[in-house]
C-alpha cells in the first residue's frame, strides 16, 4: 500500500466521498424524474468524463490517461464495467422494483463484500478494532434504513425477491469494482484511474443502448435542460469528485475500511433531508446515526 501523504488520508477521503454522494444522490433523484434513470446513467458518465478530462489536463498536463500501463487499463477498465455498467444498472433498477430505502439497506452489505473481495484478491487483513467499527457502522446504517420499511397503515411492505437480487447485484458490483480499482491503480493517479473507469463504464452503456434500442430516448433526454442541470450537478459530485476520492481512499487504506466509511451515506443524508426536504426524522434514525458514527470513529483509531 502506498505511503499516505498524512495520517488517515484514506479514511478522510472515504468520508469526503460519502459527503459528495449525498449531493449526487439528491441531484440524481431530481434528474431521474426528468430524463429517466437509464438515460441518466450514460449522461452522467459523459459529463463526468468531460470534467475529468479538463481536470487531468490542468493538473497533470495530460488530458487523457494515455500514460497508463496495460495493467492499469485492463483492471481499471474491468472495474468500470463491473462497477458502473453492471453494478449501477442493477442498482438503479432496484430503486424502481424494490424502492430506495430497502435498496439502501441491501447496499449496506457493500463493506462486507468489499472486505471479502479485498481478502481474496488483495490479501488484505483487518484488525479487531477495524472489524468492530465496521460492524457498528453496518448495524447503525441498517437501523436507520429499516426504520421506514412500514407502509402508512403500519404493515410491512411486500419485499420483491427480484428487487433484492437486483440490489445484491448492485452491491456486489460496487464492492468488486472498488477492489479491482485498487488492484489496477497501484501508484497511478486516482483521478486518471477514475477516467479509465468512466470511459469503460460509458462504453458499456453505449453498447447496451445499441442492443436495447435506447439511443433515441437518450438523445431526447439531452433536450431537457433542467434534467441536464441536475445531471451535471450529480456528475460533478458523483462520478467525478466522489469516485475520484473513493479511489484515493482505497489507495491509502484497506478497501473494507474505505467502503464502510462510504456506507455512511444514509446517515449523512439525514441533515439535508431535514433542512431541504423538510422530512421528519425519528429518534430511531438518530440513534442509528449515533451508532454508525461511533463505529466510523473506531476506524480512525
Amino acid at each position: 500500500m502506498p505511503i499516505a501523504p498524512f495520517p488517515h488520508a484514506g479514511e478522510i477521503a472515504a468520508l469526503a466521498t460519502a459527503s459528495c454522494w449525498v449531493v449526487a444522490v439528491m441531484a440524481f433523484e431530481s434528474a431521474g424524474r426528468r430524463i429517466g434513470s437509464l438515460s441518466l446513467n450514460l449522461i452522467r458518465l459523459l459529463i463526468a468524463l468531460l470534467l475529468l478530462t479538463v481536470f487531468s489536463a490542468v493538473t497533470r498536463g495530460v488530458p487523457l490517461p494515455l500514460d497508463a500501463s496495460p495493467h492499469a487499463w485492463a483492471w481499471l477498465g474491468l472495474s468500470g464495467l463491473v462497477g458502473f455498467t453492471l453494478g449501477d444498472l442493477c442498482l438503479f433498477r432496484a430503486f424502481v422494483v424494490l424502492g430506495g430505502r430497502l435498496s439502501s439497506l441491501v447496499m449496506a452489505l457493500v463493506p462486507l463484500f468489499t472486505t471479502l473481495f479485498g481478502w481474496l484478491v488483495l490479501g488484505e487483513m483487518l484488525t479487531p478494532t477495524d472489524l468492530s467499527g465496521m460492524l457498528l457502522v453496518v448495524c447503525g446504517v441498517a437501523f436507520v434504513v429499516l426504520e421506514r420499511t412500514m407502509d402508512a397503515n403500519g404493515a410491512r411492505r411486500h419485499v420483491s425477491v427480484r428487487g433484492v437480487l437486483l440490489a445484491l447485484g448492485g452491491a456486489l458490483g460496487q464492492a468488486l469494482g472498488l477492489v479491482l480499482s485498487k488492484h489496477g491503480m497501484e501508484d497511478y493517479d486516482a483521478f486518471a484511474a477514475t477516467q479509465i473507469r468512466v470511459i469503460s463504464g460509458a462504453a458499456g452503456f453505449a453498447v447496451l443502448f445499441v442492443f436495447i434500442g435506447w439511443w433515441p430516448r437518450a438523445l431526447a433526454a439531452l433536450r431537457n435542460r433542467s434534467g441536464l442541470g441536475f445531471a451535471a450537478l450529480g456528475a460533478c459530485f458523483g462520478p467525478f469528485l466522489g469516485v475520484g476520492l473513493s479511489l484515493v481512499a482505497v489507495k491509502y487504506t484497506q478497501t473494507g475500511v474505505a467502503a464502510t466509511l462510504m456506507a455512511l451515506l444514509p446517515v449523512l443524508i439525514i441533515p439535508p433531508s431535514i433542512f431541504i426536504r423538510r422530512e421528519r426524522i425519528t429518534p430511531r434514525a438518530v440513534a442509528g446515526a449515533v451508532v454508525a458514527v461511533f463505529g466510523a470513529a473506531l476506524l480512525f483509531v
